[in-house]
């Protein structure tokens, strides 16, 4: 019985916790719903695969407020941020002089490096018509109050979107609510004149838009950067040089071809990250995304090992009462 009772028990020890932690900690990045999100996610997560850390990308986890919260609680490790939306819709309530770091840090959240472009807010035009009326900055749309203004629904509520930006400038349009794609369509067709964008985005190019100049300063700097969870570098030593290494690559037009080729050509994020470090930071990854088959497979494998050892369970149980229970008659 003895005998029995070791064999049986072999599932316990080889699933449990000594099998668990032979396993290095797997780093979890996230990523928020949109495109240039999820880019910059794969480009970190590719990054550290290649130095060979085990890593996962929950990709399209939410907004800001999900993100952040996932971030606060464990859920996730890191993900890519930008400084305008940590000042204004994180850290609304506080003095607008304390430094984000600081902000971050009393969060148990590191400020990880800048990755070397912004995206923020801006207005655009149609680069054609934007010349021929003479429209490059901001300000000029005073003297074109003809113009239509057709803006995001979130842009219309934002604090720092339209009402503010129309106390600026004192602008004379009056804006309506689009879906921001829509947005783009409309601006193409020539139903509309100016839209809201952002300073990255892949229609950008594809439409042939000028963004205006804020030269009055309105819109808040919105520079992307990395949000780390407090404790990542403690247990994870050897992420944090990986990290800095993505510090200042990203320039304005990388991000901008990267979104395009995303949205406009249909290319898969992996496959733009892994060229994005090949070409930009000198590291060959495997292209293609493939943070999904590795959950897959490392969820496959933590239900065999329950399975495991619920078989194991039972048979501790049912053998040994099987053996001792008596034969009828």
């Amino acid at each position: 019985m003895r005998r029995l009772a070791l064999l049986l028990s072999i599932p316990f020890w080889l699933t449990g916790p000594a099998a668990a932690g032979s396993e290095p900690e797997v780093i979890r990045i996230g990523s928020k719903k949109f495109t240039e999100s999820v880019i910059l996610a794969e480009i970190v997560t590719q990054l550290l695969r290649a130095q060979g850390l085990a890593v996962e990308h929950r990709a399209e986890l939410g907004g800001t407020r999900v993100l952040w919260s996932a971030l606060q609680r464990g859920d996730i490790d890191l993900y890519p941020e930008y400084s305008g939306t940590l000042r204004h819709e994180i850290f609304a309530a506080q003095p607008p002089d304390v430094p984000l770091r600081e902000l971050a840090a009393a969060s148990g959240v590191h400020i990880g490096p800048l990755l070397g472009f912004r995206n923020g807010y801006a207005l655009g035009m149609l680069r054609p018509r934007a010349l021929l009326r003479e429209i490059a900055r901001t300000s000029d749309l005073t003297l074109h109050p003809d113009l239509i203004l057709g803006v995001s629904n979130e842009f219309l509520d934002r604090a720092d979107g339209w009402p503010g930006l129309k106390k600026r400038y004192n602008l004379p349009q009056q804006p309506r609510g689009l879906d921001h794609d829509l947005a783009y369509r409309a601006l193409a067709a020539g139903q509309i004149d100016i839209i809201d964008l952002y300073e990255t985005d892949a229609e950008l190019r594809y439409y042939d838009i000028l963004p205006l100049t804020d030269d009055r300063d309105y819109f808040l700097d919105y520079d992307a950067l990395l949000v780390v969870r407090a404790g990542f570098a403690a247990v994870h030593p050897n992420a944090g040089p990986l990290l800095d290494r993505l510090a200042g690559t990203v320039d304005q037009e990388a991000m901008i071809a990267m979104n395009s080729a995303a949205k406009v050509d249909g290319r898969p994020a992996g496959e733009i990250a892994a060229e994005f470090l090949a070409t930009t930071v000198g590291i060959e990854t495997t292209r293609g995304d493939s943070s999904a088959w590795r959950a897959l497979w490392r969820r496959t494998l933590e239900h065999l090992a329950l399975v495991c050892v619920s078989m194991a369970a039972a048979l501790l149980i049912a053998l040994p009462l099987g053996v001792t229970q008596p034969i009828p008659n």
